[in-house]
């Protein structure tokens, strides 16, 4: 609020002695005697007052390139974040260090905020950190620009991108508020951000001639190796991975929060282990992260509820027990092993039922674009009440709201915080379509990454755009180094697979390049080996130096379709397989022999035509209504006092939503709503197992809500 009284208490504020260098500045403020790699420039050239992009990793020390410059410029530092989690622990870190800091999100009583606002508008504060949703506030953005900063920060900047893995409709719109608090310079920071990514940021906070800094991809003591493994496999791998007490403290990320739970239940029979999720109550997500973070945990499973911010030095381990929706996602988590710089290692584990998994998430966020026709066919220029939509299109509310809640982030559809629906932009179905298939595009490229031939890390580097590392493989991973790996196993070439080999390096000999679909269907053409298997081949073959790889892409029908070439290197054209050659063939975890046909994994399969499962049809497919009901409450109310409290909610969302300037779904859908009023949930917990509340809705709104019921009883 814009009318702020004076604070009670005036901020401490560490005093910087004038005419100190940057690196001065470093050891006197932060205590620090050198630069890490990058920071030093990248801090200068935002002290001399230009614009940066900053992509650089977890753990590389981005925080001080805002830090460091905020206070050699003077004045206050304004800092955007998206994560109340981070912004307190940074806060808190500053103000360790004697520096006087604010914070004003919705996790603080509005006297602090006020109290914030004073300090700003006094010229007290060194930093403020606020959360993007705040300069919606009525009059708090003019509040900002009375007095301007010196230095403006946007954090998790890759948050405002659409194209990013992150997204968050409510980032996007910082951009507009930046030209009335100018002409203080712009750090937007982030440590997943792919060109794409990194040229959308620059577009939408009008960074026009920002320096762009991309560096330090490269984690030079991370091993990371991918083991193909059916899902019932997975727990007794993980578990033989971590009785070696060197592997350990460990982090095992899992895909969902009951798979979470049971993981951790069984590798609690045999080490010191818990599960961490978004779904328990407070004081145990804190118990859980202090016992790991102080030793008494040796192992967490974790969703990725756990990790934002977290600095444990000595993890030596990370194993995802199912593939990651996008490479931005898994990089940000193996980048929680070894910050202390010694070896550690990174195992991902996948198969194609992680493919369909992805599907249906897809389908169930994404719904089909004719559904979204259906309710902009029906939208007016005249605002229409939400529930009569619904109702003469009687679709599912679930569904419905989904689908609203896409028109609106795609500008489709207007709505104002009475949950009054009225029509947006025609021109939303394009961006839709690019969203969905840029969606898809993420979990392809985690697929292709898990069925590389080459060095994993330099994948990674490449799918940030660090152009400025140049060097060769990392000789850690499971290309450069099979024999290093604790999980994945290799085994010796069986003599059909050498003759394959041969027939390759024959084929390619005349040729640049070829793609391994033709090269397969040209080599086998009887079929001696299902596809899966002559990539293993190929694999072994690249392992052994023979062979590379190269992505590449063709159109058909407006899309971009990609696959792989393969080529002979030096070696192969002037070497080839020598008798003393060997190669290492991925021998496929859990793989039973089979009965009838006798292929076990030393054996390559013949082909059939079930070889690889099909990829599951989207559920987006299934006709508005049909979905299963959500499962009852453990405890529900009588009818009338859950009337009231359906009441209570839906007033007090709206009040909310028109003090936010935002769609009531935003705050939650009815169908959240309807499950609160009929539970009625007095804890954390009680709130968190409702269907569609998280840990920021938690944060946000559950002392609000709380109040309700008690008031409703």
């Amino acid at each position: 609020a814009p009318d702020c009284p004076a604070p009670a208490q005036p901020a401490e504020r560490k005093t910087i002695a004038a005419g100190q260098s940057l690196a001065e500045l470093l050891r006197s403020a932060f205590g620090f005697s050198h630069f890490l790699p990058n920071q030093e420039e990248v801090c200068g050239a935002v002290t001399a007052g230009k614009d940066v992009l900053l992509v650089m990793p977890t753990g590389s020390g981005k925080s001080l390139c805002y830090q460091l410059p905020g206070l050699a410029r003077g004045g206050t530092t304004l800092v955007v974040s998206p994560l109340i989690a981070l912004m307190d622990d940074q806060a808190r870190s500053l103000k360790s260090k004697g520096f006087a800091v604010e914070r004003i999100h919705s996790g603080r009583e509005r006297e602090s905020a006020r109290r914030a606002c004073a300090e700003y508008l006094g010229g007290r504060l060194q930093f403020l950190f606020i959360a993007p949703e705040r300069l919606r506030v009525p009059g708090f953005a003019e509040m900002l620009a009375k007095r301007k900063p010196q230095l403006i920060a946007i954090d998790e900047a890759h948050c405002i991108s659409q194209w990013g893995h992150d997204f968050r409709p409510d980032y996007r719109m910082v951009g507009g508020y930046l030209p009335a608090l100018r002409p203080a310079p712009v750090i937007a920071l982030t440590a997943t951000a792919t060109p794409v990514v990194q040229r959308d940021i620059a577009a939408q906070l009008g960074l026009n001639a920002a320096s762009h800094f991309i560096h330090g991809f490269r984690r030079e003591n991370i091993g990371i190796e991918v083991v193909a493994a059916a899902p019932s496999r997975r727990p007794r791998i993980i578990l033989e991975i971590l009785l070696d007490a060197g592997r350990r403290p460990a982090i095992v990320y899992a895909p969902t929060r009951k798979q979470t739970e049971a993981l951790a239940a069984e590798i609690s029979r045999d080490l010191r282990a818990a599960g961490y999720h978004a779904g328990l109550d407070a004081e145990r997500r804190r118990r859980v992260q202090q016992d790991f973070m102080e030793g008494r945990l040796e192992v967490i499973v974790a969703t990725t509820a756990f990790g934002m911010g977290i600095d444990k030095p000595d993890v030596r381990t990370v194993v995802h027990a199912a593939s990651p929706g996008s490479l931005e996602g898994y990089y940000q988590e193996i980048g929680r092993a070894g910050r202390d710089g010694k070896p550690s290692r990174a195992v991902l584990m996948y198969s194609y039922a992680d493919r369909h998994a992805h599907d249906f998430f897809f389908s169930r966020d994404y719904p089909e674009v004719e559904l979204l026709d259906r309710v902009a066919d029906r939208l007016r220029t005249e605002a229409q009440p939400k529930e009569e939509i619904r109702k003469a299109l009687k679709m599912d509310q679930e569904v419905f709201d989904r689908v609203l809640e896409k028109l609106w982030v795609h500008r489709g559809a207007s709505l104002d915080a009475a949950e009054n629906v009225s029509c947006g932009d025609r021109s939303w179905r394009e961006s839709y379509l690019q969203v969905g298939e840029q969606r898809r595009a993420q979990v392809d490229r985690m697929i292709r990454f898990a069925e590389g031939s080459q060095c994993r890390m330099v994948s990674l580097v490449r799918h940030f755009g660090d152009e400025s590392d140049r060097a060769g493989g990392c000789g850690l991973c499971d290309f450069c180094d099979p024999a290093g790996c604790i999980a994945r196993k290799f085994r010796p070439a069986t003599a059909l697979e050498r003759s394959i080999a041969e027939k390759i390096l024959q084929a390619l000999r005349p040729l640049a390049a070829r793609s391994t679909g033709k090269l397969y269907a040209e080599i086998c053409p009887a079929e001696e080996i299902v596809r899966d298997d002559f990539e293993e081949i190929l694999g072994a073959m690249a392992r052994a130096k023979l062979l590379a790889f190269a992505d590449a892409a063709f159109e058909k029908e407006g899309k971009s379709i990609a696959y792989r070439t393969v080529s002979l290197t030096r070696e192969g054209r002037e070497q080839g397989l020598g008798a003393g050659l060997s190669l290492a063939v991925h021998e496929k975890t859990g793989q039973k022999t089979n009965e009838k046909t006798g292929v076990s994994p030393q054996t390559p399969r013949r082909a059939s035509r079930s070889a690889r499962p099909a990829v599951a049809k989207s559920a987006g497919r299934e006709k508005a209504g049909r979905r299963s009901a959500p499962p009852a409450p453990e405890k529900s109310a009588p009818n009338e006092q859950r009337l009231r409290m359906e009441q209570a909610l839906r007033a007090w969302r709206a009040v909310e939503a028109r003090r936010r300037k935002i769609p009531a779904f935003r705050i939650f859908a009815d169908r959240t709503l309807l499950g609160i009023a009929a539970s009625r949930p007095t804890t954390e917990a009680e709130l968190l197992a409702i269907s569609g509340v998280g840990m920021s809705t938690v944060q946000r709104y559950g002392a609000q809500i709380f109040h309700l019921v008690a008031g409703s009883s």
